[in-house]
């Protein structure tokens, strides 16, 4: 009986969870211009305005630009930042983790008022690559933490065994400890891919109508009318962040990039 009540209760979740995606993939494929739900007719016509609307398909190629080139930024501050506090004990050196932490933590907005002023204060504002940094340094904390997890998790002996075989830090990183974080740095890139590529808030704040991501193309687009194309923008996100996230627990270990570090002998 309690295993049926738990079934119920997941199924219950299930569908609270996905019943606004199945309305926005409906109202997605509607043959005429509305928001309708059900579907009035079926066409796949708005997915297609995407790739073939010169305006969706430069939000479409600025939205991709800035999440690869902004998850790569957040991944090189936080290899290096791990790579010390791993090797080095510095009591001090916490400070910078608990930096790298603060960005996701404060609320969005309180965030993107600070890049705003700085890049004002600077004279950027508006430049493209000023939403690359400022998102590479708002999503840091999500591959601060995985690369974290890839160090706490390398067998000490292995390092220990490479010095004593007279292995140089540098040669050490490359052929032992690299290999090893190696899922971990993908997780973490992809993380901060994803979210980066539906992030709205900073990116506007930081380049305001001189680069359209999808984000800010949808919310540009509603002060003129509803149309099916921003649900399937809507659906093309979630496909996306489904199919990364189904890849990281596919060919990645999702417990330990949970946290989950005691159980990788189960």
């Amino acid at each position: 009986m309690n295993r049926a009540m738990t079934l119920f209760f997941y199924l219950i979740v299930a569908v609270f969870l996905l019943a606004p995606v199945l309305v926005v993939i409906g109202v997605s494929v509607n043959e005429k211009q509305s928001l309708n739900f059900p579907p009035e007719g079926f066409s796949l016509s708005w997915y297609w305005q995407i790739f073939d609307d010169p305006e969706w398909r430069a939000a479409l190629f600025n939205s991709l630009m800035l999440a690869t080139t902004s998850a790569l930024v957040a991944v090189s501050i936080a290899l290096p930042l791990s790579w010390f506090l791993w090797r080095r004990y510095a009591p001090w050196a916490n400070i910078f983790r608990l930096l790298g932490v603060a960005p996701f933590i404060l609320p969005p907005v309180i965030t993107a008022l600070g890049f705003l002023t700085f890049w004002a204060t600077t004279g950027a504002y508006g430049e493209p690559w000023t939403a690359v940094i400022s998102h590479g340094v708002f999503f840091v904390t999500l591959p601060l933490v995985t690369i974290t997890l890839g160090f706490t998790s390398i067998d000490g002996s292995l390092i220990e065994a490479a010095s004593t075989m007279g292995a140089s830090e540098r040669t050490i990183f490359r052929t032992v400890v690299l290999p090893l974080i190696l899922p971990y740095l993908i997780s973490g890139y992809a993380f901060t891919f994803v979210l980066s590529l539906n992030e709205y808030i900073v990116a506007y704040m930081t380049v305001g109508f001189t680069m359209e991501t999808l984000p800010i193309k949808i919310f540009n687009a509603l002060r003129y009318g509803y149309t099916p194309t921003m649900a399937s923008v809507s659906v093309l996100f979630v496909a996306v962040a489904a199919l990364v996230f189904g890849l990281i627990a596919r060919f990645g270990d999702l417990p330990k990039l949970l946290g989950n570090l005691s159980g990788e002998d189960r």
